[in-house]
């Protein structure tokens, strides 16, 4: 079989991922190492435990609501670009690439980096290779689970069932420890000041930002629907299941580091998670919880791979000087080219970041402005192809239309405003990279016309 056979230009890829293998894809890459970051900002500022748990409760709620929104999308255009292919059909094959572009230079590789790292960080502690063990690390763990991904879509899902049974584990070693703890021998911690909880309206919507932070990354399952063996028409349900079972996880999880910490011991916890299980199992939970972190933190990573090369994958069938990027292997059922290209971006990153780091609060200050802005247009998108296409079949629609996708629209709106007012200086690098792709396009302006 000559190259040419072997790499097939498809319109879509094929139909190989079972239901199971979907949800599986989505509370991976959203059940990640926010979980162990974000309680503590979403305690310090909770008037009290009840509003606490509301806000997780009311984060789940509001993905589900965007969830709908995409169901609509996926299951009616069905494609492995997701929001690209959605963007393109509403707004044009500029502002996809556009979309795309951001994607490959700041939203999806830097995600990428940021998880390597993290998991990086815990490695390095285990067994360290010098001053630059994170940043080795990191750039390895990258590199292998490209190649894992590279082997084909059987292969990289069930690598990723495989991490999502470790992690259960994990969840329900955390949950039952945190529930059933005696919770005595944290005294210490919550002999704190009694006005650690805030109880303005300005501080729960802090809360809420960081909670709706830890929910995302749920979109990425409309990167897939044109793999499903059901067909798309079963997307609505992929996604409901999958962020009932993530807000599950996420208020089991919330109650467990409650109950040990309570509500102060959490407002001051730099790590909720090892303080936890260092209250109730000394220095061998610390070191438990650090294998968990980074045992979340690839579970994620090889998601965010597997859904990251679909996009680049989208932007080669449409942008001619990257129509590498638009192969896609048949027999490994996967688009090689753009997994190799993402792994190098990422990599690149990693190195720039072994010198440059500035922690997990930079990174998502270079990443939610260009995130949510493109999230908002998705949703806009809805009422604009519900206009220009009445005609094409919609397996699922948005109930209490318009009232949900508007809800949806104006809580993006809100969360993009939010993330330009708290950003600093990696922001203003997001946005400029996204302006460099702007320019591009401009270059490329005929190819980039029409549909």
């Amino acid at each position: 079989m000559n190259e040419k056979d072997r790499y097939t230009n498809l319109a879509s890829p094929a139909p190989v991922l079972r239901l199971i293998d979907a949800i599986v894809l989505i509370v991976g890459i959203v059940v990640g190492v926010g979980i162990f970051r974000t309680p503590s900002v979403v305690a310090a500022n909770s008037p009290d435990e009840y509003w606490f748990i509301a806000i997780w409760l009311l984060g789940g709620l509001i993905s589900l609501t965007g969830a709908l929104c995409y169901s609509e999308l996926s299951s009616t255009f069905p494609n492995a670009g997701g929001d690209y292919h959605f963007l393109k059909k509403a707004f044009g094959k500029r502002f996809s690439f556009l979309f795309a572009w951001s994607r490959v230079t700041v939203t999806q590789t830097g995600s990428i980096a940021l998880l390597a790292y993290i998991a990086g960080d815990y490695l390095a502690e285990v067994a360290s290779l010098g001053s630059y063990s994170s940043s080795f690390y990191a750039a390895a763990i990258v590199i292998s689970l490209t190649i894992v991904n590279i082997l084909g879509i059987r292969f990289g899902t069930g690598f990723q069932k495989l991490f999502m049974a470790l992690q259960i584990v994990g969840i329900m070693i955390i949950i039952l420890t945190g529930l059933f703890a005696e919770t005595s021998s944290n005294s210490a911690l919550t002999e704190l000041p009694a006005d650690i909880g805030l109880s303005s309206n300005a501080s729960i919507g802090l809360a809420l930002i960081f909670v709706l932070l830890t929910f995302g990354g749920w979109n990425e399952a409309a990167y897939i629907s044109a793999e499903l063996k059901t067909g798309s028409r079963k997307m609505g349900l992929v996604l409901i299941v999958s962020i009932l079972i993530i807000t599950v996880i996420y208020l089991l999880m919330n109650m467990a580091f409650l109950n040990v910490l309570g509500l102060r011991g959490m407002a001051v916890s730099g790590a909720v998670g090892v303080d936890m299980m260092r209250a109730t199992m000394g220095e061998k939970g610390v070191i438990l919880i650090g294998i968990l972190v980074s045992l979340f933190a690839l579970t994620s990573l090889n998601t965010t791979i597997f859904t990251g090369a679909r996009s680049n994958y989208a932007l080669g069938k449409d942008f001619s000087p990257l129509s590498f990027l638009g192969k896609w292997n048949k027999t490994k059922s996967s688009p090689i080219n753009s997994l190799i290209l993402q792994g190098v971006i990422a990599v690149v990153l990693i190195t720039f970041g072994a010198f440059t780091r500035n922690g997990f609060e930079a990174m998502v200050d270079f990443t939610a402005p260009v995130f949510w802005f493109f999230f908002l247009c998705t949703g806009i998108s809805l009422f604009v192809l519900r206009i220009k296409k009445p005609e094409v079949e919609r397996p699922f629609k948005v109930p209490l239309y318009p009232v949900i996708p508007f809800i949806f629209v104006v809580l993006c709106g809100y969360m993009l405003y939010s993330s330009l007012s708290v950003t600093g200086a990696g922001a203003l690098v997001g946005v400029a990279l996204l302006l460099i792709g702007w320019g591009v396009s401009f270059f490329q302006r005929n190819r980039l016309e029409g549909e």
